[in-house]
């Protein structure tokens, strides 16, 4: 079996179409759906079982899983607006560790969705070794409450046991749902729609002329 957390959301339920398409339908979805449209994400989605976040959670703590070839932790807060800091650090930290520690205790893959958040501005770049890692800033809670998994696993020295991944700009289906964190692609993409052209953004930087920042994105289908 597998266990995909945040299975409805935009890049979970991708993977989902991704694991089907592999002949893969032994899959525990791990999601919390409260009263947002992305249950309509698994409606066309194969999978052995669902779970809301908090039982799948009990149930890891009191060790009732069954056998598990691997879990791909997606699910997170992923609002880079959020200011609750215990909420994102009990959802997306201690969450996270916990997953990770039984994955470690059971040999088990754990692949995980850290955060091109975590580099904050990009003054140190954006590799991966321990210098760069330790040194990061990010510019919000949610990119913290990522970094801090990532330094938690750094001074573990579990990096060689598991897989971070950290996106940059995903955009495509499934993401509807998402309202203000929609990607800017879909974003313009609706304007052009709507009004026949698309609203630019102002540049506060002199070396970039108003509406030529520019950015890396990342097709979901790529990504999963």
């Amino acid at each position: 079996m597998w266990i995909v957390t945040g299975g409805a959301g935009f890049i979970g339920s991708v993977l989902l179409w991704k694991l089907n398409q592999e002949g893969i339908d032994d899959i525990l979805v791990v999601d919390f759906l409260e009263k947002s449209e992305k249950w309509k994400n698994l409606q066309k989605r194969k999978f052995s079982d669902y779970l809301e976040a908090d039982e799948f959670l009990a149930r890891v703590k009191a060790g009732k899983l069954p056998k598990v070839e691997g879990i791909a932790h997606l699910g997170a807060c992923s609002s880079t607006t959020e200011t609750n800091a215990s909420y994102l650090i009990q959802n997306n930290y201690e969450y996270t560790k916990t997953l990770a520690e039984w994955c470690l205790s059971k040999k088990t893959r754990f692949v995980y969705a850290s955060s091109a958040a975590t580099y904050g501005d990009g003054a140190f770049g954006y590799k991966t070794d321990t210098l760069t890692t330790t040194r990061l800033q990010p510019l919000n809670m949610y990119g913290y409450s990522k970094h801090l998994f990532d330094l938690w696993a750094l001074r573990q020295g579990v990096l060689d046991k598991i897989v971070g991944i950290k996106y940059f700009n995903v955009f495509g289906p499934n993401e509807y749902h998402k309202g203000d964190m929609r990607s800017v692609v879909v974003k313009a993409y609706e304007q052009i729609q709507k009004d026949g052209k698309a609203k630019l953004f102002k540049s506060y930087r002199s070396d970039y002329k108003d509406g030529e920042q520019v950015r890396d994105f990342l097709y979901v289908k790529d990504a999963v």
